[in-house]
């Protein structure tokens, strides 16, 4: 088992743009010298709650600040960039960080960011241009430019009499870097392609039933089948809300009472019931919108508690799922709560990872 962070990056409506790059910038740091793994950062444009709208800016400047951990958008926006535009600045980045960048890409789920740049998600529209552009991206890195009109990008190859003029910007990772896709429903077309072209698998894990989060890897294993690969489940990433306190009852205030459960009251429960997605979070169907409470969300969703409880939560994760390789805990705008939340941080990596690792042993056998 390995631990990483996902970073939305999260700050309450009304910071300030530059403070809460600071914050970024030092929990990134924090979590390098603590001995994370990796950290994804995602990318938006109209939700306030998640004012970054270029996360490989910010990589870029915590590289020099961080010296092991692992940095990874999750992810570029794709019907919002041109592919061969997104190809070079990754690639360009990619040089930067030396083989430490990881590009992770999305399909983009707020119908704001639908409007802003006029994409019409009408029969899965987005998920196609998506799906074209990592084609383009990647055909790109590794076979050069070719002449293509597809049905949302075309390409030309540059050729110029002038000395010194083309295609010329590989990534440094060869063929290129990892390639990461994350989900949320089961049966994910986005890890079935995960699956079918050896990418990095992401589950948004936001039911309470391990059963549904299960059926994102078959999603995954049923791409992979169809391309004739076998999947990795140490190269699944799983993404939830952590906190740990020396206690229950200390974790569970923290996570209520804190920057996790604000965002949650004010931002991500209402997307989701506003989405259409809160059936997903609700662990018996019949349950009422009022049912989702902080309270409920602190027992069924997040994972808090103790070193042994949410060790223990994360095992039996580990065992209804069927295994998997990576935690990604959410990362919140703590400025408020700095030295608890760097405690909960601490906790993670200290006591909470070594009674974790029998469990991804057990379900790697």
């Amino acid at each position: 088992m390995r631990f990483g962070a996902f970073l939305m990056p999260t700050h309450a409506p009304g910071t300030p743009v530059a403070q809460g790059q600071a914050w970024d910038l030092e929990e990134l740091e924090r979590l390098d010298r603590l001995g994370f793994e990796e950290a994804w950062i995602g990318e938006h444009f109209t939700a306030a709650w998640e004012p970054c709208p270029a996360p490989d800016l910010l990589i870029a400047q915590a590289l020099p600040r961080t010296r092991r951990i692992r940095l990874g958008t999750l992810g570029h926006l794709l019907p919002y960039h041109h592919p061969v535009e997104l190809a070079h600045r990754v690639a360009y980045l990619d040089h930067m960080a030396q083989g430490r960048f990881a590009l992770g890409v999305g399909v983009s789920a707020l119908p704001t960011d639908h409007a802003l740049f006029g994409v019409d998600t009408a029969g899965g529209r987005n998920r196609r241009m998506t799906f074209e552009s990592i084609d383009i991206m990647t055909r790109l890195w590794t076979e050069g430019p070719s002449d293509y009109q597809g049905e949302f990008w075309s390409t030309r190859v540059p050729v110029s009499d002038l000395p010194g003029l083309g295609y010329h910007m590989r990534p440094f990772q060869r063929p290129h870097m990892p390639i990461a896709i994350a989900g949320l429903t089961p049966g994910s077309e986005n890890h079935r392609l995960a699956g079918a072209r050896g990418y990095i698998p992401v589950s948004l894990s936001v039911s309470p039933d391990p059963a549904m989060t299960a059926r994102h890897w078959d999603a995954v294993a049923a791409g992979a089948a169809s391309a004739g690969r076998t999947p990795d489940r140490g190269e699944w990433r799983i993404i939830r809300d952590v906190y740990v306190a020396p206690t229950d009852a200390e974790a569970r205030r923290l996570a209520i009472d804190g920057i996790m459960g604000r965002c949650w009251r004010e931002f991500l429960l209402p997307v989701y019931l506003g989405l259409g997605l809160g059936p997903m979070l609700k662990a018996d169907p019949a349950m009422s919108d009022d049912a989702l409470t902080l309270d409920y969300l602190a027992d069924q969703l997040w994972l808090v508690g103790s070193p042994e409880t949410v060790a223990r939560r994360i095992n039996d994760l580990q065992s209804r799922v069927g295994g998997f390789g990576h935690l990604l805990a959410v990362s919140y705008d703590a400025s408020e709560e700095r030295a608890v939340w760097e405690r909960s941080l601490r906790l993670m990596i200290d006591e909470v990872l070594p009674a974790c690792a029998p469990a991804w042993v057990a379900a790697a056998e």
